[in-house]
């Protein structure tokens, strides 16, 4: 690919990474998120959970398949496997208390604000695209945490 000084002009796209299982893993991934001005949906989950079993089908049809928030900067997609021998604090550090959750960060930042925990609001389909797409906005934008 040339060299160029100009932002490129491909759409931005939608990503979805391997599974967190480690505190360095989600620092890698909220690194490159931010360095590409997109948000980073995180799924904080373990393989036991049968509401986060029963969620994350709908919500990466969302992402994955109809694409929600390519059109306002893209969104990553990360599951975040909270019973991984090598995960240390991490639930603690982002204040994850309940599973499933869904975190979204911002330029590396957690935002706090706009996390969902009730698991009726992520079975909502129209209610978890408006939320995609508000996070797909603030993509690489300072806020709400």
């Amino acid at each position: 690919r040339p060299f160029t000084l100009f932002p490129s002009s491909r759409a931005p796209t939608n990503r979805i990474f391997d599974p967190v299982r480690s505190p360095n893993d989600l620092h890698t991934l909220t690194l490159l998120n931010a360095a590409d001005n997109r948000a980073l949906i995180t799924f904080w989950t373990a393989s036991w959970c049968q509401t986060c079993q029963a969620i994350k089908p709908l919500l990466r049809k969302l992402i994955e398949e109809e694409k929600v928030g390519e059109g306002e900067g893209g969104l990553g997609y990360v599951e975040v496997m909270m019973d991984s021998v090598l995960i240390e604090d991490l639930p603690i550090r982002y204040r994850i208390s309940s599973m499933p959750t869904l975190l979204a960060f911002s330029r590396q930042e957690a935002q706090f604000d706009t996390r969902l925990t009730r698991p009726e609001e992520m079975r909502n389909k129209e209610f978890l695209r408006e939320w995609l797409i508000k996070e797909a906005l603030r993509g690489g934008r300072r806020g709400g945490g």
